[in-house]
């Protein structure tokens, strides 16, 4: 295997400190994250012709905030350290060890979004079809974090692009991180932005999201190192490959029902 490969070099973690307050590279990527939501939403709320406040932008935004990060711990700590839970039911709560999950972020939004649909009088489809182009550059940007950090990275290979991350040992990996940031935030912002362009019945976008990041998520993972404490179902499939799969198969059903069966989605209303 050849010696030739970058090896990845050991950033701060702090990416600012001012005193005693210090904004950690993930952390930052969170707020990027949040602020390209919310210019991008209010942009789109003052369009003429949008159903949509500034107002009700900050307020979906805070509700898919909590959403984001209550359902991505609980997400985690149930989907990746179930045995460490039920051995120490507090580490739920220890948030300082770190561990967010994506499936459980997005079903904390989903619930948040049902919760906000019903505050303000939404159809829940009209709400979700409006934040799923709001999030890739979020997720994109979360990704970047996981590779400043030097984590979350690919599986040893050789390819001339691997990277040596000394956390993980001597030997080159894929840096999946990269694809991830690739795939699920620049691909998939523009994926979705486009097919805003053009408003589509209402579902498409949000089953284009769910098909979109699912598809990424499942071939990367063919890549990228498995959770040590889970390895592989199968010999074969990564826990992230589990969650994707019934995402495709939702957002595949959503997008083909929102041309053959708009009443599921409120009689064929347009993006707006």
């Amino acid at each position: 295997m050849s010696t030739s490969h970058w090896v990845f070099p050991q950033f701060d973690p702090i990416a600012l400190q001012v005193g005693p307050l210090a904004i950690h590279w993930y952390g930052l990527m969170y707020l990027l994250g949040f602020l390209f939501a919310w210019w991008l939403g209010n942009r789109r709320a003052s369009q003429p012709g949008s159903e949509w406040t500034k107002e009700q932008v900050s307020d979906l935004l805070f509700y898919g905030f909590l959403g984001v990060i209550l359902g991505g711990r609980l997400g985690y700590v149930f989907f990746y350290q179930l045995d460490t839970f039920l051995a120490d039911p507090l580490y739920l709560f220890k948030i300082w060890t770190g561990g967010m999950s994506f499936h459980g972020g997005l079903l904390g939004v989903i619930t948040a979004m049902l919760l906000f649909a019903r505050k303000v009088g939404k159809r829940f489809f009209a709400v979700s079809d409006f934040i799923a182009p709001l999030i890739p550059f979020g997720l994109g940007a979360g990704r970047l974090g996981n590779f400043i950090n030097g984590e979350l990275w690919g599986r040893v290979t050789d390819v001339p692009w691997a990277i040596i991350f000394p956390a993980a040992g001597a030997l080159p990996r894929h840096p999946s991180q990269l694809y991830q940031f690739a795939l699920e935030g620049v691909l998939l912002l523009l994926i979705l932005n486009l097919a805003w362009r053009v408003r589509p019945p209402r579902g498409t976008i949000s089953g284009l999201f769910l098909f979109g990041y699912g598809l990424f998520r499942f071939l990367v993972e063919f890549v990228r190192e498995p959770d040590a404490q889970l390895g592989l179902y199968l010999n074969m499939f990564s826990m992230g490959q589990l969650l994707s799969m019934p995402m495709m198969l939702a957002g595949f059903i959503m997008i083909w029902g929102a041309y053959h069966k708009p009443r599921w989605f409120g009689n064929g209303e347009k993006t707006a």
